[in-house]
């Protein structure tokens, strides 16, 4: 009798405990991310010294865009029943392990086979990532839960990446990709230590793909994810072109540096409000993003207007992921995690696209029809979250 009713306090205090964030699993998800960020976008600015272009340099970026493009869909399905925690220790060994040939190669094509396989763990990391913090959160707070587990791709871009460039020009690029690896056996052993697991989706609780695709509300996210990367990277990709056209060239680090610091504002303010306001978050970030457009257009010559627009670009960008892998988890329900590959892949796609698109308007229109380009597609992608009655941008599946 009083082992019940110690049980029942028990019970009784757990339940009345207020809802907190699981800060220990949230950060071994972010810093995950931030591994991941830092594997795909270092090794063009490092690895010149491996003795060729850089041009070829480049193409180390494009394997590991291929890699993940062409995992995370079929990995994704394939790996649904697996333990959480096992795949993700898996997905953290691989950029250990495909980090640590990049560091000893003296071979490029060795390494552009790592850059590959590294985009093909990488595939399967975004695919589970944000399943996995909604599954470590309370109801209440699963918003705010994927926005602390996508910080370290912002952290990535506006601390990681120019840490690394300068390291390696002082250290070398090997030592880099070293520090990556040390960084990446210090994150499986935090994982043993502090990540709760969970089980995989049941056999039964599995959707298909084809059904998955077809569920109301998910294409409609998947056609605003192409949309609004798409805008981004035509923009992102060809960054250095447009501000030598208005004079900016040696602003480049600074410019990246303020997006950099005005994303992760913007991720702190999507964390906050996203639980209650998913769709108002999104109509404003599009919106703004829209007006940062606008301003690039017409305030080309004027340099105070292009450090605010690029500041407004990256408050509206820095919760984009957040905002649509949650809306794309509410659209589909139990299918959130094969929804998720759908998203990489279309977020790659996006990127790829932007780079062929910009490349067009550069070399047909020039650099001056970017902000008009962006703006055109993000008012019909505004236009799509504005209309759309289906659920994930306006309200959660049951």
């Amino acid at each position: 009798m009083y082992k019940n009713r110690n049980l029942t306090t028990r019970s009784a205090t757990i339940a009345s405990s207020p809802e907190r964030l699981p800060w220990n699993g949230l950060i071994a998800l972010a810093m995950a991310g931030f591994i991941c960020i830092l594997t795909e976008t270092i090794p063009a600015g490092l690895l010149i010294g491996l003795g060729v272009t850089e041009s070829l340099a480049g193409q180390l970026v494009t394997s590991y865009a291929f890699g993940s493009l062409l995992a995370a869909i079929p990995l994704t399905t394939a790996t649904q029943g697996w333990r959480r925690k096992p795949l993700l220790l898996l997905c953290i060994v691989g950029f250990l392990l495909f980090n640590t040939v990049t560091a000893f190669s003296f071979n490029y094509t060795l390494t552009l086979i790592a850059s590959f396989f590294a985009g093909v763990t990488a595939g399967i990391l975004w695919g589970m990532t944000a399943g996995y913090a909604r599954l470590m959160a309370p109801e209440s707070l699963k918003g705010k839960a994927m926005a602390v587990a996508m910080v370290g791709t912002p952290l990535a871009l506006a601390f990681g990446v120019p840490l690394g460039t300068f390291l390696g020009f002082y250290l070398g690029w090997r030592t880099v990709f070293g520090i990556i690896s040390l960084s990446s056996l210090l994150l499986v052993i935090w994982v043993l230590w502090k990540l709760p697991d969970f089980p995989g989706q049941s056999t039964e609780k599995r959707i298909p793909l084809l059904k998955v695709l077809v569920t109301s509300g998910v294409r409609t996210v998947l056609f605003v994810i192409l949309g609004w990367v798409l805008s981004n990277n035509i923009f992102y990709t060809y960054i250095a072109p447009y501000h030598d056209h208005v004079g900016l060239t040696q602003d480049i680090d600074m410019i990246l540096f303020i997006f950099g610091i005005a994303a992760l504002i913007g991720i702190w303010f999507t964390g906050i409000y996203i639980d209650h306001n998913l769709r108002l978050l999104v109509l404003i970030s599009l919106a703004g993003f829209g007006l940062a457009s606008l301003a690039l257009g017409i305030g080309m010559n004027q340099s105070i207007v292009t450090y605010l627009a690029i500041t407004l670009w990256g408050l509206t960008f820095g919760g984009a992921a957040t905002l649509l892998q949650t809306a794309i988890a509410n659209a589909s329900g139990d299918g959130a995690d094969v929804a998720q590959s759908m998203l990489v892949t279309t977020w790659n796609l996006a990127i790829g696209g932007g780079s062929v698109v910009g490349a067009f308007l550069l070399e047909t229109l020039g650099v001056f029809s970017f902000p008009w380009a962006m703006f055109c597609i993000l008012l019909v992608a505004y236009i799509v979250v504005w209309k759309t009655k289906t659920p994930g941008f306006t309200a959660k599946r049951n």
